[in-house]
């Protein structure tokens, strides 16, 4: 891994300060906003679009004030809030801008469009177009193989994923949906405190891809008693109803920036309007939370992809992004299949990406 950045502590500081448990997470807050409850699909959107740029504004303006002092917890928030610091750990309104969130998610879920392709099912009966089902967990564990400001992070990794990527290095879990085993809310709830308890600086939700599975994501962070920062780690194939649920959810968003065009993504991954997409909700998340960028370099794709990726980044989202740059790529799963990806990345292609970038 490569990680270029200006400085991680100012450029992913809400996420470095919860890490720190001396700011309060989005989702924290989320849970303790009282909001209206309706069962009018019109009303509840509607609802959530006010509390969400209320919330963002209001997060930005606190980001700096919600410390946790010497001796009492979360003063400014909570006074802000109405809530008495005594209140933290068992504070909870009749119904919460993160209930209102659990809704919308589980409303997305009936005719399904988590992602951009919309395959339409209603996932409490049938399989996505992803093969994804109930949620079901490959694996969890505390991660040290993660960028440095999220090491240890309590990785959950689910079975199955909204791309078919035929180089896919984690390909026995992405591409096998069914390769896992079910963990309610409740035990995966207790599971992150007591990863918190172990040393945790996160808990990362993962795959494959997490957003298949984002009601069950929301439901496991309601019963969270810790105060944590949550990392959406993903390829950001989202669509808007998705990330506007993210937004005032997620504390950092560690993205995977394949493609610098639509044909290698349609080519290589069986993704449709690629860049459209991705580059949308990058500029979106940018503004959402914090953000650390992967970009796994593939042998050939330096001029169409690499290169092009970087210049997006640079031109849309300036330059103090946290960018790993990854040269790790093998050649596994279909990859043989595709000659241009058959092999390993030459260090000379890595070194030329990284030129490119600096």
């Amino acid at each position: 891994m490569k990680m270029m950045e200006r400085s991680k502590k100012s450029a992913i500081p809400n996420y470095m300060a919860v890490m720190a448990n001396q700011q309060l997470s989005r989702c924290k807050i989320a849970s303790m906003m009282a909001v209206e409850d309706s069962d009018e699909d019109d009303v509840i959107w509607a609802e959530h679009e006010i509390l969400r740029k209320d919330f963002n504004k209001f997060y930005e303006e606190n980001s700096q004030l919600n410390k946790i002092t010497a001796n009492k917890e979360f003063n400014t928030v909570l006074d802000a809030l109405k809530i008495n610091s005594t209140q933290i750990n068992n504070y909870k309104p009749s119904f919460s801008y993160l209930d209102l969130k659990v809704k919308l998610a589980e409303r997305v879920s009936r005719y399904c469009h988590f992602c951009e392709k919309a395959c339409g099912v209603d996932r409490r009966y049938e399989k996505g177009g992803c093969g994804v089902g109930d949620p079901l967990i490959a694996s969890e564990f505390l991660h040290v193989g993660e960028e440095p400001p999220l090491v240890p992070s309590h990785t959950v990794f689910f079975a199955g994923c909204n791309f078919n990527c035929v180089y896919c290095q984690n390909w026995d879990i992405s591409q096998q949906p069914n390769r896992g085993i079910p963990i309610s809310e409740e035990n995966l709830a207790l599971i992150v405190g007591k990863r918190r308890s172990e040393g945790s600086r996160n808990v990362n939700f993962v795959g494959g891809d997490p957003t298949p599975n984002l009601p069950y994501v929301i439901r496991t962070m309601q019963l969270v008693k810790e105060n944590i920062p949550v990392v959406w780690n993903s390829n950001l194939y989202l669509s808007l109803d998705a990330m506007h649920i993210l937004d005032g959810f997620a504390d950092l968003y560690l993205t995977d920036f394949k493609y610098g065009n639509n044909e290698c993504a349609q080519r290589l991954s069986g993704i449709p309007d690629y860049l459209g997409v991705v580059g949308r909700n990058h500029q979106m998340a940018w503004k959402a939370g914090d953000m650390i960028i992967r970009h796994l370099v593939l042998p050939n794709h330096m001029e169409c992809c690499s290169k092009p990726i970087l210049n997006w980044i640079s031109e849309n989202l300036g330059l103090e992004v946290v960018l790993n740059i990854m040269g790790q790529y093998r050649p596994v799963y279909h990859a043989s299949d595709y000659g241009e990806i058959s092999r390993h990345l030459l260090q000379s292609e890595l070194g030329e990406v990284i030129q490119h970038a600096q």
